[in-house]
């Protein structure tokens, strides 16, 4: 089965060591002790009160200022699987408080803590080192790569900004063969196409619910976009033409099992940092113009990433149906990759002219996020057909 595909790899600093090292340290117990908690009445008033909620949280506690300190001072250890293994824990717990905020049809007493003081409490001191680690990564990358910085970006006028924002999106439109997007059209096998699509379904089978959390407020032509983009991914309100509902039916075709959250345990941290990350931006509404400079890229590079897996479906014999998905993702974010560059960014860009920077801070994060998500999962992906 492909949730215990990890635990049979021999495949040195793969995902088998790391998930070792994590069942062996408080991470695993701790993040069990935090589900029950999450379910427990009134959380807040026992953890003052009762001995076992108290000892639960500090368990908790202990383990998160380790995989702190571990994660992001990685010099400490020096060593690939106890650092990924501190990553991992702390991107699920800030997943499992994340996932609060969306309702999932489930058990209502999954929310008795959805406004707890201690539960926001943690995700902060877990999100504020995580975010000055990543700010600081990110930063590093952009010199190399755009020999700029983020204090360099600050001073951008207007139409430097709107410069910056068109030359990605000319460049994003239509990227490169890489080896990474030639391996998916020509070389993936069933068994690693299966291993992606149950590591992406955590995001496609709840597709753009994060973008809900950015629409309330004032009318005006950038939310009537913003609006309009999210009823295409809803499908106008019909379930059948809705974009999770094909990633469902891909998935059926494929003998995975097509409930939400149904592959957690096998998703690489990188790619929950990814779903983290957009959750702190939508919610803060300080950050909506980063928020949305990352949807930009999104929108814009996702038709060319969705070729390479529609050509890997053709390849592999799928069904019409079970392409559906990526041929429906690749008409529609093709539109929706020029609504957000010229009628969102742009027009931020002129109401905001102080902060329109923030939208290329978006923009290039939320590709080097996705980069990095992409690397793990393709490292994951053939160590599975190594195993296989």
């Amino acid at each position: 089965m492909i949730e215990t595909l990890y635990e049979s790899l021999e495949i040195e600093n793969d995902a088998r060591i790391v998930d070792a090292h994590y069942r062996i340290t408080d991470y695993r117990l701790a993040e069990q002790s935090l589900l029950k908690l999450l379910k427990t009445e009134n959380l807040d008033q026992k953890r003052l009160s009762l001995p076992d909620v108290s000892q639960a949280l500090e368990q908790i506690e202990g383990a998160v200022e380790t995989a702190i300190a571990t994660a992001y001072q990685p010099s400490i250890t020096g060593l690939v699987a106890p650092v990924d293994a501190a990553h991992r824990f702390l991107q699920r717990i800030l997943y499992h408080i994340n996932r609060l905020n969306f309702f999932w049809y489930r058990d209502l007493n999954e929310y008795e803590n959805e406004r707890s003081p201690y539960l926001q409490n943690l995700r902060d001191r877990i999100e504020t080192p995580w975010q000055a680690w990543e700010t600081q990564q990110f930063d590093q990358a952009l010199m190399t790569q755009f020999q700029t910085s983020l204090a360099q970006m600050r001073t951008w006028s207007v139409d430097q900004v709107k410069q910056a924002l068109q030359e990605r999106a000319d460049a994003d439109l239509q990227p490169p063969l890489s080896p990474s997007k030639r391996y998916i059209r020509e070389g993936m096998t069933k068994a690693g196409y299966r291993h992606l699509i149950a590591i992406a379904s955590l995001d496609g089978l709840v597709e753009s619910s994060r973008l809900c959390h950015i629409l309330g407020g004032a009318s005006n032509e950038i939310q009537a976009t913003l609006i309009r983009v999210l009823l295409e991914e809803y499908g106008n309100g019909r379930l059948s033409r809705k974009h999770s509902t094909f990633y469902a039916q891909m998935m059926e075709e494929l003998g995975l099992n097509s409930q939400p959250e149904a592959y957690f345990e096998i998703v690489p941290w990188e790619v929950l940092a990814c779903i983290n990350h957009n959750f702190l931006l939508t919610e803060r509404k300080r950050h909506f113009l980063r928020y949305n400079g990352g949807f930009t890229y999104f929108e814009i590079y996702g038709p060319s990433i969705y070729q390479d897996y529609m050509m890997a479906a053709q390849r592999l014999g799928l069904s019409d149906t079970a392409m559906g998905y990526w041929e429906l993702h690749i008409r529609e974010d093709e539109r929706h990759g020029q609504w957000m560059l010229h009628q969102v960014a742009f027009a931020l860009a002129d109401t905001y002219p102080n902060e329109a920077w923030e939208l290329v801070w978006g923009y290039d994060q939320e590709k080097w996020l996705g980069d990095r998500a992409g690397t793990a999962v393709m490292r994951a992906v053939q160590a599975v057909e190594q195993c296989c």
